[in-house]
């Protein structure tokens, strides 16, 4: 179930090992988040038949340079000074929706696991206080497999941190990180997400299904192509009202994705393919009115895009 990469224009070849992967680790602890902050209280609205909670897995590290990659020094300063960027490290918080339908309890991503960041890995605390078991999960939808997405899919031993749940990855996504030959095909500083893809999705093979963009994962939640930030990007689509999706990494900031939908993210695979999919997103958003929830906004991260001219503008509905 591989598929051969070599060619795939990636923007990460520009970026070194550490900025994509170490970036947390080395960061003074004057730039983390006190413990009793990473925990947001638990957001809780309704969207059609769906109830949703929004919780948090705490935040990851980011450099300005990987966010805002091709603007002269001082415009990246004075956008990070519109974000928590202390120091020109933005702090992308991590929105992890928990849907709640019939006798579904669903989890769209998972988080870190403690695994990729010292800032991540909370979402269990946040379950926990919501009253929720991880025994209680019944579905586990993965919009890519990035590390603080997916890593935290296995306890420490090694068992299934939902033990109970069946695991929805888009079948593109997976045969891109399942790719044998990833050594050779990917750069260098994907090796480590690669490595720790498979070692997660190899866990959930038995119980995984594989998703393609019109599926429906349950009735009233689709699945939305938006590939590019990975090769098999997936985002999910919610009935009621005008509409809801679940952006993921589509649109990575509140601010500059919005304001500024043309410009590269460092951490996209096809930033091409990326852009064309995060500005089809906003302009459907701006025009029919539906509702966003975004991975790594400014928690809860739901909103609204309004239309400025040829760009968007993020209004909070929380």
């Amino acid at each position: 179930m591989s598929t051969n990469v070599k060619g795939i224009e990636m923007d990460l070849d520009r970026f070194t090992r550490r900025q994509v992967l170490g970036t947390a680790g080395g960061l003074a602890v004057s730039t983390l988040m006190p413990k009793a902050a990473l925990a947001a209280p638990a957001y809780t609205f309704s969207h059609g038949e769906f109830e949703i909670t929004v919780l948090s897995d705490g935040f990851i590290s980011v450099p300005g340079e990987i966010l805002v990659p091709d603007v002269p020094a001082e415009e990246r300063a004075a956008i990070l000074d519109r974000i928590d960027a202390p120091g020109g490290v933005v702090r992308a918080k991590t929105n992890i929706p928990l849907l709640r339908k019939g006798n579904d309890l669903i989890l769209v991503d998972i988080g870190g696991g403690h695994k990729y960041q010292p800032s991540d890995g909370h979402l269990a605390e946040d379950l926990q206080n919501a009253g929720i078991d991880p025994t209680a999960i019944t579905k586990v939808v993965f919009t890519h497999a990035h590390p603080d997405h997916i890593w935290a899919t296995l306890v420490e031993g090694g068992g299934l941190r939902y033990p109970n749940a069946s695991y929805h990855v888009g079948a593109s996504e997976w045969n891109f990180w399942m790719d044998p030959d990833y050594l050779t095909n990917m750069p260098d500083a994907l090796h480590e997400f690669a490595k720790g893809a498979q070692r997660d999705l190899n866990a959930i093979k038995d119980r995984v299904v594989m998703l393609k963009p019109g599926d429906d994962v349950i009735t009233g939640m689709s699945v939305l192509d938006s590939a590019g930030h990975t090769p098999g990007h997936l985002s999910f689509e919610l009935a009621g009202a005008e509409g809801m999706v679940i952006t993921a990494d589509v649109a990575n900031n509140q601010i500059v994705s919005f304001e500024h939908p043309d410009w590269k993210f460092g951490y996209d695979t096809l930033p091409e393919l990326a852009i064309s999919n995060r500005f089809k997103l906003l302009d459907r958003a701006a025009t029919d009115k539906v509702k966003l929830l975004g991975y790594h906004w400014e928690y809860p991260g739901v909103g609204y895009a309004n239309r400025t001219g040829n760009a968007f503008r993020f209004v909070d509905a929380s």
